[in-house]
């Protein structure tokens, strides 16, 4: 079959990071014609590619986007605009696919391809990695007028559900938004982001990450935005008693816009908290592994489900501290016995757990077998996105 993977975010291309629809299409290439349709905006790093990859068994397109320097801005929804219209010319000049699997969002590309698979009768496929607008409104919460403004959004996204042929997404949550609008789909299939179980402890092989024999880490991962909450850790970690302060340090990996507001946050307190920046996902998986206790604090009304850190705090087999309202994910912490569920707003919550942890070396050693074993039989790609390959072969 001729298939195009329609993935606006692929991250780096350089093989340091953990893209979900590169290794789709890895495991496409040998039976079928892969072609990734992507962005020449690195979304990640906020720049241009210098060069389209030529080193992959399969065909990479970069086409143009427009530049943003924020992940929620204006600038940002004119930029996928253009790239949905560059989208919508190179699909009306390229020989008609078989399929078409779909990452959402971004939306506005993704409506043009399912209009366009919808005109002529190609199979369409839908991946929906995270829920716009809702993640949108959020930062924007203003009551009534937001929904207003979101509005249109949302129609576009019902507007591409309602198309699909097929439905994947990352989480059951997501699964059921898709179903309330999808009259064509009996159920959808779920396959959490996750990552290669082998890969994974072979990627921190090339990194030493030294540690202290005294030092105790609390790990945290991913974004600093409005959807985390990095601020209720620090104010639960000076809640600690200072015996067990002094040995604690908060390292915190990964960038955002939020990211100076954390910093001075921090500054006032008397956590010792690292920010070290985004890095490339080996080195990150390595500190993992050295780390005691993983963090998940998501704040109030975030739309996230499953996510990526999910899946990397369980195969680094980490006892999680949790503050996530989304029960998909509070129930699999409690069905593997693997972390602790905190309320989203309480400090005093989220300082009784970690002390937990600290002082019950025994259970903290348990959880993350716990943690481990959830890593292998829920988060692992080599196994799980055989479900994705079924329902791509089956259309």
């Amino acid at each position: 079959m001729d298939i195009v993977i329609l993935a606006d975010f692929c991250l780096d291309f350089d093989g340091t990071d953990n893209s979900r629809f590169i290794y789709i299409a890895n495991m496409l290439k040998d039976k079928h014609d892969v072609e990734i349709l992507t962005s020449d905006f690195n979304h990640g790093r906020k720049e241009y590619f210098s060069s389209v990859p030529d080193n992959y068994p399969y065909k990479i397109t970069m086409l143009h986007e427009g530049k943003y320097k924020r992940n929620v801005c204006l600038s940002r929804f004119v930029a996928h605009y253009q790239w949905s219209r560059n989208v919508k010319k190179y699909l009306a000049e390229r020989k008609k696919p078989d399929i078409v699997y779909c990452a959402i969002p971004p939306l506005s590309a993704s409506l043009e391809i399912a209009k366009y698979c919808e005109k002529n009768k190609i199979r369409f496929i839908v991946d929906v990695q995270d829920l716009w607008p809702e993640a949108f409104q959020m930062v924007f919460n203003i009551p009534v007028i937001s929904d207003v403004v979101f509005s249109p959004f949302k129609a576009i996204a019902d507007g591409i559900y309602k198309r699909a042929d097929a439905i994947v997404a990352v989480s059951e949550t997501y699964k059921k938004r898709v179903l309330f609008k999808n009259k064509k789909c009996k159920d959808g299939t779920v396959v959490f982001l996750g990552t290669e179980l082998d890969s994974f402890d072979k990627k921190s092989g090339g990194f030493e990450i030294l540690k202290g024999d005294n030092e105790f880490w609390i790990t945290y991962v991913g974004t600093l935005g409005h959807s985390y909450n990095i601020e209720i850790v620090i104010d639960a970690l000076e809640l600690l008693p200072a015996e067990l302060k002094e040995k604690i340090t908060f390292k915190v990996l990964g960038d955002g816009p939020l990211l100076e507001k954390f910093k001075e946050y921090a500054k006032g307190s008397g956590v010792k908290v690292d920010f070290m920046g985004k890095r490339e996902y080996g080195e990150m998986v390595a500190y993992l592994k050295k780390s005691d206790i993983a963090v998940n604090p998501i704040s109030k009304g975030a739309a996230q489900s499953i996510i990526n850190k999910h899946g990397d705090y369980a195969m680094a087999g980490l006892p999680v501290v949790s503050t996530q309202e989304s029960e998909e994910y509070r129930k699999l912490l409690t069905e593997y016995n693997c972390g602790i569920n905190c309320s989203v707003d309480s400090p005093e919550e989220v300082a009784d757990a970690l002390k937990e942890f600290i002082e019950n070396e025994e259970k903290r050693v348990e959880m993350g077998k716990n943690s481990r074993r959830l890593g292998e039989e829920k988060f692992d790609r080599k196994q799980s996105y055989k479900e994705i390959l079924k329902v791509i072969e089956n259309i």
